[in-house]
């Protein structure tokens, strides 16, 4: 009996690579590598610099390579999350999310404090970041809760996601972190508007989250410095970031300074992880940083278009709230660099140096793509969008 040779990766491949090839978005695949490979040269711009203000740094290069490990072991975690089944989707954020809680819980104990917060734990030479990882879990997690207590089972749906939510933000708070706690509120909120619950819910959970910050306000002190220096009324030695940062991205001018003549870049702290942005506006310009933002729109608009068309309810709002988390922390972090926001110490997804961000940053994006896979009855019928922005 003859059988009939199919090429690796031909329409008729049905292996498990094959059918992920057939069925994953490459627009918003590309312009993640995109995004990995923008990082990693801006790295090789930022290390130099960054090395010289840590006494304890032995090459200029330091950052540059560990950043090349990271997003080589993203990019693994990528591809891997994005090949998984929505059930198994579920079953991975709950592991992640059951595992970040309880690292989380025994921070205030074991884990590193720097800049008055203790958000790592040390492992060796590396620093693990939990609130990175239990972010896009929560997300799902709270996507797929909503989603089984609309099916009128019994469930109890509504209330696992907020208990979920509460225990987050509950020991993000602890940290402290509130750039963290604003970002997964803001997108809680989000995925409970998506899943379509009654109006009067969503305006009492807006109603808390503003009670929430406002009592944050009150009760810890640099939060409620860093919005006096953000509206005017703070000394002028606590704007210094920020006053550097602009300067670097003054200085770029249109088309940049070119690559590694950056001057400015060298008086910006953090200048390789909270204020990137300003390194690739000084060495690359104006020009460069509206095709940076334009990628990360693209992402994300491209991604809440497919997400919206998916058949599932889970699928849907899930798939949507991952795009809107990085859309949002992306946001966040460039409005900071541009001074329209306080200063909330959140990377630039993708480009930031960080081996947590950037991990966490591509399970977010992996379990999104592995949800908006084209796979036999996800979408509605002839509702797959085409085109580079569907």
């Amino acid at each position: 009996m003859m059988t009939t040779y199919v090429p690796p990766l031909a329409r008729g491949d049905r292996s498990l690579v094959g059918n992920w090839f057939w069925q994953i978005d490459k627009p918003i695949l590309a312009a993640i590598l995109a995004l990995i490979l923008t990082g990693v040269a801006l790295s090789f711009a930022s290390s130099p610099a960054a090395a010289l203000r840590d006494d304890s740094i032995s090459g200029d290069f330091y950052y540059a390579w560990r950043m090349i490990a990271f997003a080589s072991l993203g990019l693994g975690i990528l591809i891997t999350t994005s090949m998984l089944s929505p059930r198994h989707v579920r079953r991975v954020s709950a592991l992640t999310f059951l595992f970040c809680i309880a690292v989380m819980c025994v921070l205030p104990i074991f884990g590193n404090e720097a800049k008055g917060a203790t958000r790592w734990l040390a492992i060796g030479p590396f620093g693990f970041q939990p609130s990175e990882f239990v972010k896009p879990a929560l997300i799902v997690l709270a996507a797929w809760m909503f989603a089984e207590g609309q099916k009128g089972e019994g469930v109890p749906g509504m209330s696992i996601a907020f208990g979920l939510y509460a225990v987050t933000a509950g020991l993000l708070i602890i940290q402290p972190d509130i750039g963290q706690t604003v970002l997964i509120t803001t997108t809680f909120m989000a995925v409970f508007f998506m899943a379509g619950v009654p109006l009067r819910w969503m305006a009492a959970l807006m109603a808390m989250a503003a009670a929430g910050f406002v009592a944050i306000y009150l009760t810890v002190g640099h939060v409620r410095d860093r919005i006096a220096m953000f509206i005017g009324g703070g000394e002028a030695s606590d704007n210094f970031q920020l006053e550097r940062a602009h300067e670097a991205i003054s200085a770029g001018g249109l088309v940049g300074r070119g690559v590694g003549e950056g001057v400015m870049k060298r008086h910006v702290p953090d200048l390789h992880t909270d204020f990137i942005y300003s390194v690739a506006a000084e060495e690359f310009g104006l020009v460069f940083s509206i095709i940076l933002i334009s990628v990360f729109g693209l992402v994300a608009i491209r991604g809440l278009r497919r997400a919206r068309e998916l058949a599932d309810p889970f699928e849907q709002t899930a798939a949507g709230g991952l795009f809107i988390l990085l859309g949002l922390q992306a946001a966040i972090n460039i409005a900071v660099n541009l001074g329209l926001a306080p200063t909330k110490g959140m990377t630039l997804p993708f480009i930031s140096y960080g081996g947590s961000s950037m991990l966490g940053m591509c399970l977010t994006m992996g379990l999104a793509l592995a949800l908006t896979r084209k796979r036999p009855g996800a979408y509605e019928p002839g509702s797959t969008p085409k085109g580079i922005l569907g």
